[in-house]
C-alpha cells in the first residue's frame, strides 16, 4: 500500500489546499478513493494526488539561512507613516475661533 496526499482546488483563483491522506494499492484506486472520500459533496473542482514517496522535504539547515533577513519582512508601517505625514502636511489648516 502506498500513501497519497490529496489536494483540492475550488473554482476560480483559489489555490490547491491539502484535504487529507489515504492509502491505496495503485494510483487508479487512489483516485477513486480520493473522489469518494474528499470530493463527494463537490468540495473541489480540481484534485491532485501526490504519492508521498515523491515529496521532497527541506531540512532545518536548508531553511535557516533565510531567517536572518529582517529587510524582507515589511509590514507596510513605514509606507503608511510616510503617507499619513504627507496627507497631514498637504491638508489645509482649520482655523479655531
Amino acid at each position: 500500500m502506498r500513501v497519497y496526499e490529496v489536494f483540492l482546488k475550488r473554482d476560480g483563483k483559489e489555490e490547491f489546499r491539502h484535504a487529507g491522506s489515504l492509502e491505496a494499492a495503485n494510483p487508479e484506486l487512489a483516485l477513486v478513493l480520493a473522489r469518494e472520500n474528499y470530493a463527494r459533496r463537490a468540495e473541489g473542482r480540481s484534485m491532485w494526488l501526490v504519492d508521498r514517496e515523491h515529496l521532497v522535504e527541506a531540512g532545518d539547515d536548508f531553511i535557516t539561512p533565510n531567517i536572518d533577513k529582517p529587510h524582507r519582512h515589511n509590514d507596510g508601517s513605514r509606507v503608511a507613516d510616510r503617507r499619513r505625514a504627507a496627507r497631514a502636511s498637504a491638508a489645509p489648516a482649520v482655523e479655531q475661533s
